[in-house]
């Protein structure tokens, strides 16, 4: 008996022991991704030819502590090498783990492998080759907290590899983890009493696959031509070819007896074709069958009596937010038409989307937590009932599942984040506020509530963010919103903010959440339609709702003017607290006509208060009129086709301010803001004019954090 170690995906330890267990193993002792087994040579053979759920099978050979490079190179080195390999065969050195003597793994497998072939130079005369594509035999080694584990790896390549997958299509699920997932839903035990196994989104056939392997009794590895084994010098060929030979025998009995109904479905042709050619590599072709069918056209197959069955898919369920949106139809069906079809059957749902398995409108019996890849995802089982049934159950919620350890942190944030805007909020009655500006900086993304609704901007995340754990990031953010604020599941709005050039600014984003997304939201006594799915931005700034509150105090018996006035919410402001007449000039015949229903929804005459289409900085070079109070807030820049001059407010400030100054009635005032966070003021404007920054007046306690967000000044001229 010797000790062994079988690798998994996280989450499968357990179902790996028990397999492990009846291919012959005697103890195990389960550890994070892996079991440690003890068997003989036989069982290492058996458990590389018939594990369904193991990623490799290594045999360990030496265990030691590594401070320093030399101390790898001499472990190693002490390894009877000449016991296990040739100078004729080739090698190949998988090395994983970092500490502060090995930081790179690249330097671990080049020290690994020096060692190796001096060490057979030394017995030998000669050195082997080294193959890292397909290597004779290929040596493991793991580092972690400072002790090296040099293990051979048994299996070669990944167990999961059958060898059946010469067709693929975008993000197939591991051949093992498919396995765990039909083990997990019950398949064997259905399959005993006949049932049937169908996959409605089959994609390359992989549930199909796996399934009838298991009830004919095949071995996973079966068509696979290479092990690592065979180019172990300790490698037992006859007893390999008796296990082999034993494993063909049970394969031929097995598709001897009558297979249940398999089948599967998949309205991309492609995908169907690229199954077909999966199940013919495997042999099976003969017992699976797959059709072209889009979901919407399922059916329970009646050409042969199958009972209860078990339907399993893997649905997409969108990395981006966009995509979720148009995927919320495809899950509605599948739980439409599962239920009518196949009432009495269990289903099992793979999903990294917990909200988009809410629209399945069943209730889960068990969920299961698992890794697919990166992404945490559950096995979501049902038991489908009479279509009619008087008492259906409701729908399945978010909010009542528990959260992950990341999504769980996220929430935690936003609860005390909320406990502290609650005091506030009350006594000042603001309804649309900022929750949160990438409090932490692996959770990119700034989050917003307009009343009942929640809109989400997405950052670039940080450089030490990777684009997978972005992607868990957005999904765990995503389930946090969902638990605490499950009445706004139907208005939850994503979009990813980037730098926008010209136009740009002014173009719909293509967020695919328009359901809705334009909504009235009040701010103090004004009434302004935002729309969060639509634009860039949503037609409010938050950050200057105090500025805008100040304009609105200041505008009594005024004649205002609005530069750069986006959608006039600060002209509504203004004209609510009593201006005489405004003047809102913009150059976007979008953003004048989202003013112009600001206007209407707050009943301001048009006539009174008017909305020009122009260029402000050709419009300020003539000095038209004369206005007792100006708020200038125009963009950091500005290189739009409809203007005729480049704006760079860091650079053009002194000159925009001084044509404002030349409209700006004596003893009026100026208000100016920029969001520019390198802003500095021209000391020309400095010495010309009375100027007084009040940025630190203009953040109520929502944008208390980061008050960078703009600039903000009063500007009159001297007395």
């Amino acid at each position: 008996m010797g000790m062994w170690f079988a690798s998994c995906p996280k989450g499968l330890e357990s179902l790996l022991a028990s397999e492990l267990t009846s291919l012959g193993a005697g103890k195990t002792r389960e550890t994070v991704a892996g079991v440690y087994v003890e068997g003989t040579l036989a069982f290492a053979y058996r458990a590389c030819l018939w594990s369904r759920l193991a990623n490799r099978v290594l045999l360990p050979l030496e265990k030691f502590e590594v401070s320093s490079a030399d101390d790898l190179y001499r472990g190693v080195r002490s390894i009877p090498w000449e016991t296990h390999l040739t100078p004729r065969q080739s090698i190949a050195v998988d090395f994983i783990g970092t500490n502060d003597a090995i930081r790179h793994t690249k330097f671990g497998a080049q020290q690994v492998k020096d060692a190796i072939v001096d060490q057979l130079q030394d017995c030998f005369g000669e050195r082997p080759d080294v193959d890292l594509q397909n290597p004779d035999l290929r040596i493991n080694v793991r580092l972690a907290k400072d002790a090296v584990t040099v293990s051979l790896d048994m299996s070669g390549g990944s167990l999961h590899k059958r060898g059946y997958r010469v067709a693929m299509v975008p993000a197939p699920l591991k051949e093992n983890l498919a396995a765990a997932l039909l083990l997990r839903a019950g398949w064997p035990e259905i399959a005993a009493r006949g049932g049937a196994l169908i996959d409605p989104l089959c994609g390359s056939g992989t549930f199909l696959i796996e399934g009838a392997m298991m009830v004919a009794d095949m071995a996973p590895g079966l068509i696979r031509e290479r092990f690592g084994f065979h180019g172990w010098a300790k490698h037992d060929a006859t007893l390999w070819q008796d296990i082999r030979q034993e494993a063909l025998a049970r394969c031929e009995a097995g598709l001897s007896r009558e297979i249940p109904e398999i089948r599967g479905y998949d309205k991309d042709t492609r995908a169907v074709s690229a199954a077909q050619e999966n199940i013919a590599c495997a042999g099976l072709e003969k017992w699976v069958r797959v059709m072209a069918k889009p979901i919407e056209a399922f059916k329970k197959p009646t050409h042969r009596e199958t009972g209860d069955g078990l339907i399993i898919c893997n649905p997409p369920y969108g990395e981006r937010w966009g995509e979720m949106e148009e995927l919320k139809p495809l899950y509605q069906t599948l739980g439409e038409v599962a239920k009518r079809e196949c009432p009495g059957w269990r289903m099992a749902v793979i999903t990294g989307n917990a909200e988009l398995a809410g629209e399945l409108r069943l209730r889960a019996d068990k969920k299961y937590q698992f890794f697919n890849g990166t992404i945490p995802s559950q096995l979501l089982l049902f038991q489908l009932r009479e279509a009619d049934d008087r008492n259906p159950q409701p729908r399945s919620d978010e909010s009542a599942a528990a959260l992950g350890e990341g999504a769980q942190m996220f929430a935690n944030r936003l609860k005390k984040n909320a406990r502290k805007l609650a005091g506030w909020l009350k006594a000042s009655g603001v309804s649309c506020y900022r929750l949160y500006d990438a409090d932490m900086p692996e959770y990119a993304v700034a989050i917003d509530v307009y009343q009942d609704a929640i809109h989400v901007q997405e950052y670039a995340p940080p450089i030490t963010v990777d684009e997978a754990s972005a992607n868990r990031h957005l999904t765990e953010i995503r389930q946090a919103l969902l638990s605490l604020y499950p009445e706004s599941r139907g208005k939850l709005f994503f979009k990813e903010r980037r730098r926008q050039k010209g136009d740009n600014q002014y173009q719909r984003q293509p967020s695919g959440s328009s359901h809705n997304a334009v909504q009235v939201v009040t701010e103090g006594a004004a009434r302004f339609e935002v729309n969060l799915s639509d634009y860039l931005d949503t037609g409010l700034f938050l950050d200057h709702r105090p500025v805008r509150r100040m304009i609105g105090a200041m505008a009594r018996g005024k004649r205002v003017l609005n530069l750069f006035c986006y959608t006039a919410a600060a002209s509504v402001h203004a004209a609510l607290g009593g201006a005489t007449s405004s003047l809102s000039i913009d150059m976007s015949n979008s953003y004048l006509e989202w003013a112009g229903r600001n206007f209407a929804l707050n009943g301001l005459d048009l006539k009174q208060h008017q909305l020009l289409r122009a260029d402000c900085l050709e419009w300020l070079e003539r000095e038209q009129g004369a206005f007792d109070l100006v708020f200038l807030d125009p963009p950091t820049f500005s290189n739009s086709k409809k203007m005729e001059q480049v704006l760079d407010i860091q650079r053009d400030h002194g000159t925009l301010i001084g044509h404002a100054m030349a409209v700006l009635a004596p003893g009026g005032t100026l208000v100016f803001s920029n969001n520019f966070r390198k802003f500095s003021m021209d000391q020309a404007v400095l010495q010309n004019w009375q100027v007084e920054s009040i940025t630190e007046q203009t953040f109520d306690p929502d944008f208390q954090r980061d008050q960078k967000l703009h600039n903000c000044w009063l500007i009159r001229h001297p007395q």
